[in-house]
């Protein structure tokens, strides 16, 4: 991961300017015991499935992956000089940790894993994802996903 120290004076100047959404409120959902929910994963490393439609630059919308999927069935299509894709090419679970999940619902930790997972592209502004954020929302709820784990990538 770069620090931002590291990247060049003009990409810390536009990263120090992104303007950071701010909410009225804070939602509170109550929900069941850990033990006993269905867990999916939402990550920002731009996953898609061999086959699927690219990621663009600045995208909001989402790919789904069906729990399951091959790591080797996987591209990354966040592509940045500033941004280090070797831990994804050595291991999925960096930055979508399938294998992790699985191994707590067998341990009984976590109820279930949902029947997919999800993948936006990152550095996104936050605003261009809000649409399809509340169209994923109604997908985990059919999935009856009541946990979510975000991945930020």
């Amino acid at each position: 991961m770069a620090r931002l120290s590291d990247l060049s004076s003009a990409v810390q100047k536009v990263l120090q300017e992104l303007e950071c959404p701010r909410f009225d409120r804070q939602p509170f959902v109550r929900g069941p015991p850990l033990n006993r929910r269905r867990i999916a994963l939402v990550s920002t490393a731009g996953l898609v499935r061999r086959g699927d439609k690219p990621f663009l630059a600045g995208e909001g919308d989402f790919r789904a992956i069906p729990a399951g999927t091959p790591a080797r069935d996987l591209l990354m299509t966040h592509a940045s000089v500033n941004f280090d894709r070797t831990g994804f090419q050595r291991d999925l679970n960096t930055v979508l940790p399938v294998d992790r999940l699985d191994e707590l619902a067998a341990r009984g930790t976590i109820g279930s894993v949902a029947g997919r997972h999800y993948s936006f592209m990152g550095a996104t502004e936050p605003r261009a994802m809000e649409v399809n954020a509340r169209a994923l929302q109604r997908l985990l709820l059919g999935d009856r996903v009541n946990g979510v784990v975000l991945v930020p990538v």
